[in-house]
């Protein structure tokens, strides 16, 4: 399978910093205490370095700097509009969402019978069964539908778990890619674009994604829990046994021409379609519209034990004519587990290196 993978596009990053050394001939005026100039000589109250200027963020409460890839959880740029640091901000949890199930159908927008609700139907468990059994008896294998937790109430505190970081970010839930008035229209997603061909995602493994899509619609959720963690931020956990192959979530948000997006500083932007003409080039941006792919942290690309983290694969198939992007287990994956993908795959312009 290709990889895909999500780009930043001009972000303001550096290395990681160098220790703090003064000559001792150095002027006084050139310390790092701040004490002759407010802003000239500030320093990481993290790492204590004042190297890469660019990657200092300032405090609009207490005028301490911070860099970028030394706060926890780490900042892909710098935010639009006032910034508070961790201490000013005392670290604030993020309120949790309601768990009260209409107040959650109408954050999601779920429409299901009255009985849908209470376990996943036969008919999905049948078709699920099904496509496993194509598994074992061919030699090519086929991606698997996700298994809902049979307990309603387990699956409400799922829901309630990624509608409170979308609340938390901004975001408007989405499962699907969204076509917005001025950015890229639908028929721009031609899969015939791709440069070098795209890889063709089997009927079978296309009425598969759209089985997890109907499932949704009806509230049965893949078994994920959003998760607030103060190192890395919002991070997702599997809530029960994964098998290798499932289909854990597609990669949405609004579709928009790469070319639009080269000054942008959002660090979520997805490649969807790499055209050899570059004015063809889309991205996913899901910082307005998203699911919980959005949440579905990467690994450090730099360290033995990062690629270790690695259960799930970012993909990216030509599904009826148009570009989709999967993520997809790698293996089994445990309950409790934390779900990594590689944001780079094969090209390497994520600068991963101050990842957790």
């Amino acid at each position: 399978m290709a990889s895909s993978r999500r780009m930043v596009l001009r972000q303001r990053r550096t290395q990681a910093p160098k220790p703090l050394s003064r000559s001792p001939f150095a002027d006084d005026d050139s310390s790092c205490d701040g004490s002759e100039s407010e802003y000239d000589d500030v320093c990481c109250k993290v790492c204590g370095s004042g190297d890469s200027p660019a990657d200092l963020l300032l405090c609009d409460k207490c005028d301490k700097g911070y860099h970028l890839f030394c706060l926890r959880p780490i900042m892909a740029s710098v935010p639009k509009g006032s910034w508070f640091c961790p201490t000013c901000s005392k670290h604030k949890k993020p309120k949790s969402f309601p768990l009260v199930q209409t107040k959650i159908v109408d954050f999601f927008r779920i429409q299901r019978s009255p009985e849908s609700t209470q376990k996943p139907s036969q008919d999905i468990r049948k078709k699920r069964k099904r496509a496993s059994s194509l598994v074992m008896s061919k030699k090519k294998r086929k991606l698997l539908p996700f298994n809902p937790s049979e307990d309603p109430a387990r699956r409400l505190e799922q829901m309630a778990s990624l509608a409170t970081a979308l609340t938390a970010t901004g975001t408007e839930f989405s499962n699907d890619l969204t076509y917005i008035p001025g950015m890229a229209p639908r028929s721009a997603n031609w899969s015939a674009h791709e440069r070098g061909g795209m890889q063709i995602l089997s009927k079978e493994d296309t009425e598969t994604v759209n089985l997890c899509k109907s499932m949704m619609e009806r509230g049965e959720w893949p078994p994920l829990m959003v998760v607030f963690d103060p190192q890395e931020g919002f991070t997702v956990e599997a809530d029960k046994f994964i098998k290798d192959l499932t289909i854990i979530t597609e990669y949405v948000g609004d579709v928009d021409y790469l070319k639009n997006r080269e000054n942008d500083d959002g660090d979520s932007m997805m490649t969807l379609l790499s055209s050899a003409n570059p004015s063809q080039s889309l991205v996913v941006c899901p910082d307005k519209r998203s699911n919980i792919a959005r949440f579905i942290n990467g690994i450090n690309n730099h360290t033995p034990e990062g690629k270790k983290k690695q259960n799930l694969k970012c993909v990216r198939f030509d599904v009826n004519g148009e570009c989709r992007v999967l993520l997809i287990a790698n293996r089994d994956i445990s309950k409790g587990e934390r779900l990594y993908y590689d944001y780079n795959g094969y090209e390497h312009e994520y600068p991963t290196e101050h990842f957790i």
